[in-house]
């Protein structure tokens, strides 16, 4: 199984992967597209964790704990950040970063 994909392959298409979320990241101004990808960047290290896990320890767990551990954090991630983008919604009427900078009500 191990042999099916080789582990730079999957390195290249976490790298990828992380790379699509950065710039998502980086270049929205809407903060939807902005959470989505730092979500982006998350799943890639998922990848990561996994491939190492699988490719060099697969007899060790730590990989798939850390990985469970990620889409924890991922899951309150966009929870808490689609909750604060509802209330910023609702309070000026936009989802644009730029329009949000400032912490007046």
């Amino acid at each position: 199984m191990t042999e099916a994909v080789p582990l730079p392959w999957v390195l290249t298409l976490a790298g990828a992967l992380f790379c699509v979320g950065l710039f998502g990241a980086l270049s929205r101004r809407n903060t939807v597209g902005i959470l989505l990808g730092i979500e982006l960047m998350l799943n890639a290290v998922n990848i990561n964790l996994v491939a190492f896990w699988r490719y060099l320890e697969p007899n060790v767990v730590a990989g798939q704990t850390f990985a469970l551990f990620v889409i924890t954090v991922a899951a309150a991630e966009a929870a808490i950040g689609l909750a604060m983008i509802i209330a910023i919604y609702r309070a000026r009427q936009t989802v644009n970063a730029d329009e949000v900078d400032s912490l007046r009500g």
